[in-house]
């Protein structure tokens, strides 16, 4: 039984490990030149650390542990399915592939079920801690598009014709001459419905520079 329980530990994790070398796929799509490009394991640190600074600083009657909890595990499935983009597959497909793979790493586990709802909470954004979590997780996404394009990584018109999607937003948005970050994260306000908190932080980044660097 014990070298049982240790087994399932060490599966867990070597599973989870999996995450620290997996790129995120947006970053790939658009064709990112940097010498380290984000892993999905990075992303999930970085949507933990942006939501305790939104917990701070803004006044959301949340269980901010609960937040974190639900954002260490939100990637779970990808060490399975990978990390599928709302380009390449319906947001239905991903859900059902998704709970699928989850149910398959969390079946060893004793607490499993128990980790599996925090999950589907997530999932299903019923809750306030599920909604601040998946706009957390959107809006770190924008942001991270913007300190990578103030290190100049994309040259949109060198990539255009790469691309392996075609979103005609996306296209209008670059042809009328915005930048990468300025599309990207334009498109994500008029997609995830950002409370006036997280719409002002959005435009903060969108139009100033942000990096520590500079």
């Amino acid at each position: 039984m014990q070298e049982q329980k240790i087994k399932n530990v060490l599966n867990f994790y070597v599973l989870c490990n999996k995450l620290k070398d997996i790129v995120r796929t947006g970053w790939m799509n658009w064709h990112v030149e940097r010498e380290r490009v984000e892993s999905i394991a990075e992303h999930i640190y970085g949507v933990q650390m942006l939501a305790l600074a939104i917990y701070s600083e803004f006044q959301y009657d949340i269980d901010i542990q609960k937040v974190i909890y639900m954002l260490a595990i939100h990637e779970l499935e990808e060490t399975i399915i990978g990390d599928l983009t709302q380009f390449e597959i319906s947001r239905e497909e991903k859900a059902k592939r998704g709970h699928e793979a989850v149910e398959k790493i969390l079946a060893p586990l004793e607490k499993g079920e128990e980790i599996k709802s925090i999950i589907m909470e997530f999932d299903e954004r019923k809750t306030k801690e599920a909604d601040f979590a998946y706009h957390i997780d959107k809006l770190e996404c924008d942001i991270q598009c913007k300190l990578y394009d103030e290190e100049n990584t994309v040259d949109v018109k060198a990539v255009k014709n790469k691309l392996n999607f075609h979103d005609p937003d996306v296209e209008k948005m670059l042809e009328e001459g915005a930048s990468w970050s300025q599309m990207w994260m334009t498109f994500g306000q008029r997609r995830y419905n950002y409370d006036e908190n997280f719409l002002a932080i959005s435009n903060y980044a969108k139009n100033n520079d942000i990096s520590l660097n500079k």
